[in-house]
């Protein structure tokens, strides 16, 4: 059973949970993944159908998680044993809290990276011009050095648990307030520098313009998956969240604001890398290795360009902040709320832990052979595990929640729960047709997808 205690906390105002899960939602998808993905996807048609996913899929069930939390103020596995007698659901929750922690375990791999590219644009190394050749010797350089990658993912892990052990208002919501203005700050400043570079206009076009003749299949469910893994849904991030929301705030604009916050994040993103490509006329289907090895390549030949760099790695750094943050916290408020640990022991404890969870992935990407094809399977075990956690664990629990707030619990006790403060919802019998049947039928789809092609997002 639950437990009560004083050291669960929750955010001070409505504005402090919106930075903080717009936070956990702004991350490495939004300005790693989403430019690259859009990229490799034909650009203005794969955007369009992206925002439809955020819109018809991802606010349902981001309001559906918040909906849960608001309601019994614990975290995902507390939530569903207040919520329901069955043995089953609470395992919905645990598995929530593992995915959290396993998507942590690499995530803090690649935000250490941005950790080394900030002193490499500090340092000037890519002040001049550089080769592609050049500038993925970098690149290896780093993430293939064992000690190098362990430090980097020691360090980012410090700093997400120095938050976490804060607490809610005083470390998360305190954080937040600081780094979300300083990062939408930054994406402005970089994205009006951006459109104004030579023929950065043309990378609009490509962000903006629709050409469906470039849009496949694949295309449509990296979409999906893409609107799912960039709202941090399926994890319990937000059914933890929500539990610390205030009874007296507006959740359903709140909610909406938090994936408006997120999507813009992700936009302007894109228009700070398309524009930077086009004017250097390089291609912009550049893949997963855009932003650390196309993107150093140009920085030399953009006015200003080592200042670009510094501002661009900082921001990369920021929000991989922010979402290992919730990721910890997702972990934390279990052992607070269940185990009735402090948060201080819960922090250290489970940031340790990662650490140590961590560490193969550090040295999956060629600083162990062993770990750089894991058992001969022909994958890194940093792939592996983003497979496991970031795409089938994440997807399923997206699933479940979705059956559980359309079935098991009730639409009806979700909607009262969102309304709780008084203030309205819009579009309630959408809402209700949404998370019954096209959100779980379109999340299925893209699991199907995953195993029947193998095309990992």
């Amino acid at each position: 059973m639950a437990l009560a205690t004083s050291d669960r906390g929750s955010w001070s105002s409505r504005t402090g949970f919106i930075l903080a899960a717009a936070g956990s939602a702004v991350g490495l998808g939004n300005i790693w993944r989403f430019p690259y993905t859009a990229g490799e996807n034909g650009g203005g048609a794969w955007v369009l159908i992206y925002l439809v996913f955020v819109l018809l899929i991802g606010i349902p069930v981001l309001l559906a998680e918040l909906s849960i939390g608001r309601k019994t103020k614990l975290n995902p596995v507390g939530s569903f044993e207040a919520l329901t007698k069955s043995k089953f659901w609470p395992w919905v929750g645990g598995l929530g809290v593992l995915t959290g922690f396993g998507i942590l375990a690499f995530y803090a791999v690649v935000a250490g990276w941005t950790l080394a590219y900030v002193y490499e644009a500090v340092t000037g190394a890519f002040a001049g011009s550089i080769s592609a050749e050049q500038s993925s010797a970098i690149f290896s350089n780093i993430i293939s050095n064992p000690g190098l990658a362990i430090l980097l993912t020691g360090l980012f892990l410090l700093l997400t648990i120095l938050v976490v052990r804060g607490g809610v208002s005083k470390g998360i919501e305190k954080t937040t307030k600081v780094l979300m203005p300083l990062l939408v700050i930054i994406l402005v400043i970089l994205a009006f520098r951006s459109v104004t570079l030579p023929g950065g206009m043309a990378g609009l076009s490509y962000l903006f313009a629709p050409d469906f003749s470039k849009l496949t299949g694949t295309g449509i469910m990296t979409a999906l998956g893409q609107a799912l893994f960039s709202l941090s849904l399926g994890m319990g991030a937000m059914i933890t969240y929500g539990s610390y929301f205030p009874d007296d705030a507006n959740l359903p604009a709140s909610g909406v604001q938090v994936a408006f916050f997120d999507t813009a994040i992700a936009v302007l993103a894109g228009i700070i890398i398309f524009p930077a490509l086009f004017s250097a006329g390089v291609a912009p289907d550049g893949g997963a290795g855009l932003v650390f090895v196309v993107l150093p390549t140009i920085f030399g030949s953009l006015p200003a360009g080592n200042l670009f760099a510094i501002a661009f790695y900082a921001l990369l750094a920021i929000a991989a902040l922010t979402s290992t943050i919730s990721l910890l916290e997702v972990c934390v408020s279990y052992f607070v709320d269940n185990r009735g640990w402090s948060r201080e022991k819960a922090a250290w404890i489970l940031g340790a832990v990662c650490f140590g969870l961590a560490i193969p992935s550090a040295l999956a990407n060629g600083a162990s052979p062993f770990f750089s094809d894991f058992l001969g399977s022909g994958f890194d075990f940093l792939t592996i595990q983003n497979n496991l956690w970031g795409n089938f664990s994440l997807t399923i629990g997206a699933i479940l929640i979705c059956v559980f707030v359309g079935w098991i619990w009730g639409v009806d006790k979700a909607l009262g729960s969102i309304e709780s403060s008084g203030h309205s919802m819009a579009g309630k019998a959408l809402f209700r047709i949404l998370i019954r049947f096209v959100c779980p039928a379109a999340i299925l789809a893209v699991l199907i997808f995953i195993v029947i092609t193998g095309n990992f997002f």
